[in-house]
Formats: structure tokens, sequence, C-alpha cells
């Protein structure tokens, strides 16, 4: 038998709030690093070119463009995959008990399983945000491609994610919002083998010390360098078909992925790996850490809770 749904249902509020706060400390590494994947190689430059362009066009706020939709798209992203998660986890380790089994700890095959069910699950519920986020993300208004190019003009102001969401609707039909679909199913690898690794090396480390928060924020970042390294390529990937103009020929992954190597050759799959790789780790150490954390937290305050109504 499972474990108790408000459990599930901690775990997927801690791993919402600690996405939160790893997506906010982060996200200017995000926007870059999708801005490299989705322009051509012409326009690619130095970390610090990037950030001053951006500047120079935008303001500092341009470092944050769509973090709206990104900060609802992380916390129902981690809601949903912690949820199935920990319930799938929770189901093994109910069986492992049933059948006797010394140990209740995830086998790696378990892990991955479990990775699997989460991980799909949250693409096809989650997908229509990330391809709003990449739009908003990566808009550039004609007034700011005559910047770029050398022309004097004002700064812009963006679309907000609400007005991008309905001009998509409007040209291009409820069918843009599961573009790129396929290669993001393709990245539940990614989770896969993040979460895989960690709760292998965790297991390990628990059999000497209690995991804190810190090592957690280790454990995690080594986790997720190894997956996002792994899968950068269908990372890009993804993030072109997001962002496919809707009066342009539509690609399917294989085509993306065929054009970007014809086009740019096979440095053109790993545009913006820096910022990203960097970007990931960090994220994914910090969501570790602050999820713990919270977890800890929830876990208190419900047992207050409890106490008091008593």
């Amino acid at each position: 038998m499972a474990a108790p749904q408000n459990d599930n249902v901690t775990h997927a509020l801690a791993g919402a709030g600690g996405g939160i706060l790893s997506m906010v400390l982060t996200y200017p590494l995000i926007t870059l690093s999708t801005r490299a994947q989705v322009e051509s190689k012409k326009a690619d430059s130095k970390f610090s070119d990037a950030v001053q362009k951006i500047i120079a066009r935008e303001g500092v706020a341009g470092l944050y463009s769509g973090i709206n939709s990104a900060l609802f798209g992380i916390s129902v992203t981690n809601f949903v995959y912690y949820y199935w998660y920990e319930w799938t986890r929770s189901f093994f380790e109910a069986a492992a008990a049933k059948a006797g089994r010394a140990s209740k700890k995830l086998t790696t095959v378990e892990s991955m399983i479990a990775g699997a069910i989460a991980g799909s699950a949250t693409v096809i519920m989650t997908n229509p945000i990330w391809v709003v986020n990449t739009r908003v993300t990566t808009y550039k208004s004609d007034a700011e491609a005559e910047l770029e190019a050398g022309h004097k003009g004002r700064k812009t102001s963006r679309p907000s994610t609400l007005a991008t969401l309905m001009a998509l609707l409007q040209k291009e039909g409820p069918q843009a919002l599961f573009a790129g679909v396929m290669p993001a199913l393709v990245l539940v690898i990614n989770p896969i083998l993040q979460y895989t690794l960690f709760e292998q090396m965790k297991n390990a480390v628990e059999v000497r010390r209690k995991v804190t928060p810190t090592i957690a924020f280790f454990l995690g970042a080594l986790g997720k360098l190894f997956a996002t390294s792994v899968t950068y390529p269908y990372i890009t990937v993804k993030s072109q078909m997001h962002v496919a103009s809707g009066s342009s020929k539509k690609e399917g992954m294989s085509q993306t992925l065929n054009r970007i190597v014809k086009d740019e050759g096979y440095a053109g799959l790993y545009k913006g790996i820096g910022p990203k790789v960097t970007q990931s780790v960090l994220t994914a150490a910090l969501l570790f850490a602050f999820k713990d954390a919270l977890f800890d937290q929830i876990v208190r305050l419900r047992a207050g809770r409890k106490v008091a109504a008593k």
C-alpha cells in the first residue's frame, strides 16, 4: 500500500517551494542560455557581452524576461513531479516490505521507473507553460532588432505572459502549446539520471550519517551536472521547437536536430551550455537543499496544528 496522500502532498509542496526559491536566484542564467539556444551562430557572444547587450537593450529587467510564467511553471512542474515520484517510491517501498526484502530503499531500476512515471506526467501537464515562457524569454521586437543592429532606438517593454499566450492561441492554435513535447519526453531521461544518481548517493551517505541540506546541495549538484551534460542537445532542440514561428514550416524532432547539425555543426547543439549547466547545477543543488529544509518545516507545522487541535 502506498504512503498516505498527505505525505506525497507535503513532498510536492516542499518541491514546489524549493523550485521557486532556486529559480529566482538563477533566472538570469536561464535567459542567457535560452536565447543562445534559439539564435543563430552569428549571434554567439561571450557571457559578459551577452549580459551587457540585454541590459543595454532592455535594462536589468531583461535578464528576468518571462520570470512570471517560469515561477508558475516551476511550481507546477515540481509539485506534479514530486507528488508522482513520492507516490511511486512509496508503492515500491511498500511492495519491498510486503515481499520481506531486507532493505526498503529503492533499487537503481526502481528509481528509474519512478523517475520515468513522474517525468512523463509532468511533461504532458506542463509543456504549455514552458512554450509560453520560452516565447516571452526570446521575444524580440522590431525596435530591439534595430538597436542590436547598431541603430538608435528606445528600450521596449515585452508583452506580458498572458498577452503572449493569447497571441499564440490566436495565430497558431492550441496545438502550438505542445510544440517540442517529443524532445521533452525524451528529456525525461534527464530527471531519471539526476534523481537516480541522487537517490543512490543519498542511500550511500545515509549509511554513515544524516543527509543535511548542505549534503543534499552537493549531491543534487553532482546529479544535475551529469544529467544536463548528457541530455543538452535535446534541450537545444526543444527550445528551438518552442519558438518556431507560426508562419514557418513546422519541423519534427529529428528534422530540427538534423537542421542544426547541417547549419551549425555539432557545436550548434551545445549553444549556451555554459550558462545552462551553471544554472541547472545551481538550481538543482539549491532545490534539494531548500526542499529538505521546507519539508521539515511543513512537517513541523502540520504536527503543531494537530497538537493545537487536540
